[in-house]
């Protein structure tokens, strides 16, 4: 299908065409005419890997078996479009499908496992092989890997507080172990070459890297929401809280640490030792698993009493009202 990457003028013509695109997505469950009608389209957020503002466009998908994919095309521009060097920095990304809205990790393909896709996607859609010949960069496919389970397979929707942070930390646990897979297959990759020259790269460098960037963003977005809202609001309801809430607040600081300390190891993965690579992640892993088993332990007998999402605001009571136990208490996430 036609690209709205594609669209031709400036950049302002080019927004405007755009939001034109992206209003009418919303305001017919996700079907657009003109161009693309007809066509498979998704709205992808990302976060401005400069700015940090939140940028929606429109792209053409391709599903290849059980997986959604984008292409970044560009229209078969010489540069990579904007919302790809975003992604690369910020993983995590908001995916409006139809009527469906959920998050996903963003994850461009690698080496023979991104040239197999391309095919596929060719066969689907013939227009991406005329872009690919536009240009001489190497159009990326990437794979947008949900964050939760598909519609019909989820659980039910948590219902109080404390499901929503076992939720919350069931996606961090499984990001971890990710990590850990992705580098014990790298590692295998390196020891399995054999003869002269560079070692191939194993098709995971990326993988590895956009599961490690998910997790410690994710985390580092869970800690500050806990530390301005969640735990304020629990320390003044229930002060037998006074010293399990200090001690995670102390060990949000060390969590912040330990993520940057796992973003400098895998920035050395290509060159690492394996035996003492793994090591240093294990001994990360642990101390973050730590963590978050600490956290439920202490929180969830409090959490649960909490429904979640939490009630709106009422209006102000008159003064000298008492608040009900649990009141005000946002979300954990």
């Amino acid at each position: 299908m036609p690209s709205s990457e594609s669209t031709p003028a400036g950049s302002d013509t080019f927004a405007a065409f755009n939001q034109g695109v992206i209003d009418e997505f919303r305001a017919r469950g996700g079907r657009v005419g003109g161009p693309f009608e007809g066509g498979d389209l998704l709205l992808l957020t990302t976060v401005g890997a400069r700015s940090g503002d939140e940028r929606t466009v429109p792209l053409g998908y391709v599903r290849i078996g059980g997986l959604l994919t984008v292409i970044g095309s560009a229209g078969g521009a010489p540069r990579h479009p904007a919302w790809y060097h975003n992604l690369l920095a910020h993983p995590m990304v908001r995916v409006e499908l139809g009527t469906e809205e959920f998050e996903a990790v963003a994850v461009p393909a690698e080496g023979e496992r991104r040239d197999r896709l391309f095919r596929q996607v060719v066969e689907a859609q013939p227009g991406y092989g005329d872009y690919q010949r536009q240009t001489t960069r190497t159009l990326p496919v990437v794979v947008l890997e949900r964050t939760g389970p598909p519609p019909g397979e989820a659980p039910a929707a948590p219902s109080n507080m404390a499901e929503k942070l076992i939720e919350i930390h069931s996606w961090l646990r499984a990001q971890l172990g990710h990590v850990r897979e992705e580098a014990a297959a790298h590692f295998a990759e390196r020891a399995a070459h054999r003869g002269e020259g560079h070692v191939p790269g194993p098709g995971l460098g990326l993988q590895l890297r956009q599961h490690c960037l998910a997790f410690c963003e994710s985390l580092g977005f869970h800690h500050t929401a806990e530390d301005a809202h969640v735990f304020p609001a629990l320390a003044a309801e229930h002060p037998h809280l006074a010293g399990p809430l200090a001690r995670l607040r102390e060990e949000h600081r060390t969590v912040a640490r330990i993520r940057t300390d796992l973003l400098d190891l895998l920035g050395r993965v290509t060159t690492a030792d394996p035996g003492r690579f793994l090591a240093d992640l294990d001994r990360m892993s642990g101390e973050l698993r730590a963590h978050l088993d600490y956290e439920e332990e202490s929180l969830i007998p409090v959490l649960a009493a909490i429904p979640y999402p939490p009630a709106p605001p009422a209006a102000a009571p008159p003064a000298g009202t008492p608040t009900p136990p649990g009141a005000g208490v946002p979300a954990a996430g």
